[in-house]
This record gives structure tokens, C-alpha cells and sequence, in this order.
């Protein structure tokens, strides 16, 4: 999983704890979907049923593995429609490069070796590569791709609010791909055909923030012995220490890897807010403007005296932070992951603005609500005045699905920040803060001085297609 950064979790509403989940359209392959696309929560709780989401996020998040055995052949069914062996030979047909789109790997006496060749991707190459070398196929991001995955995925980011990645292995017989090692993402797999043989040992860096693989002598005997069937699903936590294989007798393995939660603790959190944190409380306390010792970077003044100081000062930040008098403003990761993040399924649908243009009298209402974030960030414009704080308004709907998770120059990313999104005057925040809170909200109402400000906030939102009138 390319590493990416992403906001903090969304917290499920009481009304849809009680929306039973029910069975959805058929996919693309006329296959029942025994998920629920209705809502993020439905579709989650979908995913790991019978289990509820409470009890899913109370006993097992960043706790423990969780392997869901399941006996029904729908769900077997659905799983194996999502992704199988036999989907390589189209997809090597529309422009595959090693590397970039799949590795070639073997697990040998503890080691990894990569069998890739360069270029694009031929299919007979890689069925060649797979059975004769026993290699395990490894296709990043196929959400890029299957339609299906794509609706999965998408859903699952607004359900953590945070980046979801996926892989595909395939494995043949009495062979490994992957050494023992362990990632920093919670982990889904989904067993989409064949079996897979898992052991999970305890981990070495709990809550691991970084990937590393692990010798055999220092992992121990594990801690889990699973097999996967299809249809199956297994959860662990980031750190945990894994290796897999594809068993005897069964011709191969497939099962997706779904991730999350990459950096997205609340270490995190901190170097995200805290240069905020610092801007803001340096414009009103000048005893952070005052100098700090002479050759303090030399290294002439460090000691005790120093270390009191910056305890002192992040002491009473604390305590205003604490009592509501400091904001904390997460910026990046908000910015990272809506810049980042899957569009919405059906995407061309909402490129355009929809319904009447908002006038005064109207009604009105924010529309996916879930793929928009509203930062307060220092003015990117440069003029001779202090800087000022600024609101942006970012969105999804003009993400790219094909390069999802497959990373970007900081260009790229800076032109694409531009292009999605809006800026207001810091006036403007708290009519912003309205409209996100309320199902609807009369365009009069809005909390701004002037009707023209408020026809003008309507009318930027309703031409991105973040606001419809009701």
C-alpha cells in the first residue's frame, strides 16, 4: 500500500446501527452481492457479518485477528466474482507494466525473490512465470479496474474516512509468496477462490508504523493457524507478524487484501495540527516572537533551562487547547486524503452541476457530504500584508479512480489541489459549518452579512456540484 495519510475515523450515527443490511443490486456479472451498499455503516457491518460492528471495534480493532468462517455459497459465489485467475488474460490487454501494476515473487528459504520482467505484461509470459516457477502473482490496486472494487472501496474510505488500498495474490500449490513480515495497515483479507494457509505470530512493534520483514527464529510459534476457504474473511491488526501458503492439493489460491489506516494514529494527528497550533498561538503570545538563546543550534546552550522552556510553552498550549480556547486544525492529512481518495461510484454523474440554480428563497443542501472536507490554512496568495487565514472548501468528485493509490509527484498533487476545490475569506466559516451540520438549510439563514455573500457561497458550491437546492 503506497503510503498515503488520511483523516480520523467517522463515528457511526445511532440510525444506522439499526438499518438492517440488505442484499444490493446485481454486479456486473449478474452475481448476488450479499453486501449492502445503502450506507457506509451498512456496508461495512455487510462485510463482516454475523458479526456487528460494535462488537467488531470493541474486542478486535488494533487488538486481535478476527477469522470469519463462512459456509454460504453466495457469498463464496460473490467473492470469486470480484477476482480470479482466469481475469489476468483481459487485463494483461490493456497496457500492464511490471512493477507498476503486478510483481512476480517467491518466498525461498526465508528470502523474497522478485521474478518480474520488464515492460508490459504478457499473459502468456506470466501464466508461464506462475506454473512453471511456482511464483505468486501480485496485482496492485485492482480497483483501478473491477467496477466492483471500486464501489467496495469507496464506500469503506467514507466508513473509516481514511485511504483503502487492495492487492490480489494468487498462489499456486505448496508455494509462498512473501516471507514473514508485517505491514502498517490493518489488514482485510477476503479468501476469493481456493485455500490459503495463514499463521500469525504476536508482534514485535505493536501498532507498527513502518513495514519490516522478520526472521524466523525471532517470530516463534504462531499465534494463529488458519485456513482460508473461499468466502472466508481474516482481520488483523497493523504489526502483526503473518506468512501464507497456498496448501497441497489445492491448484491455487486468490484473496484480496483490503488496507487501511495508514498513518493515522494519533501521532500523526499531532505533527499534522501542531504547526497550526504554533502559527495561530505565535501571532498572540509574544513570549513565543522572543528569541531563543544565542548558539543555541551550535549546541552552546542546550541543557536543563531549554528543555523547561519548551515544556512550559507546550504546557499552556495544552491548557488551551484543553479548555476550547486554542482551535486545532488538521490540515494535510485532511488535504491528503480527499486529494487521494476514490471518486464517487458513478462519477461522470456528478461532474455537473444538477437542478436549479439557487436564488435566495430556496432551500438548500450539501450533497456527498462524505467526500468533502473544509480546511483553515495561511493564504497560499503572496502579497506584502501578514498572512491570512483562508477556507478551503476540497472535494473528490474530480479524482482520478485509475490512480488511486498508485501515488504522485508533489506537482502533480499541487496543480490537482487547485483544480478541486474552492477558497472563501475566514468570514465564511461558520455559513460552511451550517451547511455541513444540517440535512438542509435556507439560503437566507446562512450566517453572513450580506446577501450577496450568501448567493455568492451557494452559487461557487451549486457550480462544483457540492450543493443542490431541495
Amino acid at each position: 500500500m503506497p503510503k498515503k495519510r488520511a483523516s480520523n475515523v467517522k463515528r457511526r450515527s445511532s440510525q444506522d446501527d439499526q438499518l438492517p443490511p440488505k442484499q444490493s443490486k446485481l454486479t456486473q456479472n449478474d452475481t448476488p452481492s450479499p453486501l449492502c451498499f445503502d450506507s457506509p455503516d451498512s456496508l461495512f457491518e455487510s462485510l463482516i457479518q454475523p458479526m456487528k460492528t460494535e462488537q467488531f471495534f470493541g474486542e478486535y480493532w488494533e487488538k486481535k485477528p478476527l477469522h470469519l468462517q463462512r459456509s454460504d455459497p453466495s457469498i463464496a459465489s460473490y467473492y470469486q466474482s470480484l477476482f480470479q485467475l482466469s481475469d489476468l488474460q483481459s487485463l494483461c490487454s490493456q497496457g500492464l507494466e511490471y512493477y507498476r501494476d503486478v510483481n512476480v515473487v517467491r518466498c525461498i528459504n526465508g528470502k523474497k525473490k522478485v521474478l518480474n520482467k520488464e515492460g508490459h505484461v504478457k499473459s502468456s509470459v506470466l501464466n508461464k512465470t506462475f506454473v512453471q516457477n511456482k511464483a505468486t502473482i501480485q496485482f496492485h490496486q485492482p480497483q483501478r479496474f473491477k467496477d466492483e472494487l471500486w464501489r467496495i472501496q469507496e464506500k469503506l474510505e467514507c466508513f473509516f474516512g481514511a485511504l483503502v488500498g487492495s492487492n490480489v495474490y494468487i498462489t499456486p500449490q505448496e508455494s509462498q509468496g512473501l516471507p514473514p513480515h508485517y505491514d502498517d495497515v490493518e489488514v482485510f483479507i477476503l479468501q476469493l477462490e481456493g485455500e490459503k494457509r495463514w499463521r500469525l505470530y504476536k508482534p514485535t512493534v505493536p501498532l507498527a508504523s513502518e513495514y519490516s520483514l522478520e526472521s524466523e527464529e525471532r517470530i516463534g510459534s504462531p499465534t494463529h493457524d488458519i485456513v482460508l476457504k473461499t468466502g472466508d474473511l481474516l482481520y488483523f491488526p497493523r504489526g502483526t507478524i503473518h506468512q501464507a501458503m497456498t496448501p497441497a492439493g489445492v491448484d491455487h489460491s486468490t484473496h484480496l487484501t483490503l488496507s487501511t489506516y495508514q498513518r493515522t494514529s494519533w501521532g500523526d494527528l499531532l505533527l499534522d495540527v501542531f504547526p497550526s497550533l504554533m502559527f495561530d498561538s505565535s501571532r498572540t503570545e509574544v513570549g513565543l516572537r522572543a528569541g531563543m538563546p544565542r548558539r543555541l543550534l551550535l549546541g552552546s546552550s542546550e541543557g536543563l533551562d531549554t528543555s523547561r522552556q519548551l515544556a512550559a510553552s507546550l504546557r499552556s498550549l495544552a491548557d488551551k487547547m484543553e479548555t476550547g480556547m486554542q482551535e486545532v486544525r488538521s490540515a494535510h492529512m485532511k488535504r491528503d486524503f480527499i486529494m487521494n481518495r476514490l471518486p464517487p461510484y458513478s462519477q461522470q454523474e456528478l461532474l455537473t452541476p444538477s437542478g436549479k440554480i439557487p436564488a435566495l428563497e430556496d432551500m438548500v443542501s450539501l450533497r456527498l457530504k462524505e467526500h468533502m472536507v473544509i480546511t483553515v490554512e495561511p493564504s497560499q496568495e503572496r502579497t506584502d500584508e501578514s498572512t491570512e487565514l483562508v477556507v478551503f472548501v476540497l472535494h473528490s468528485l474530480k479524482n482520478q479512480r485509475e490512480s488511486h493509490m498508485m501515488g504522485e509527484s508533489p506537482d502533480e498533487e499541487e496543480e490537482q489541489d487547485i483544480s478541486r476545490g474552492l477558497q472563501f475569506p475566514l468570514s465564511h466559516l461558520q455559513a460552511l459549518r451550517q451547511l455541513q451540520q444540517v440535512e438542509q438549510l435556507a439560503v437566507d439563514e446562512l450566517q453572513l452579512p450580506t446577501q450577496e455573500d450568501k448567493l455568492s457561497l451557494v452559487l461557487a458550491l451549486w457550480s462544483e456540484s457540492l450543493l443542490v437546492v431541495v
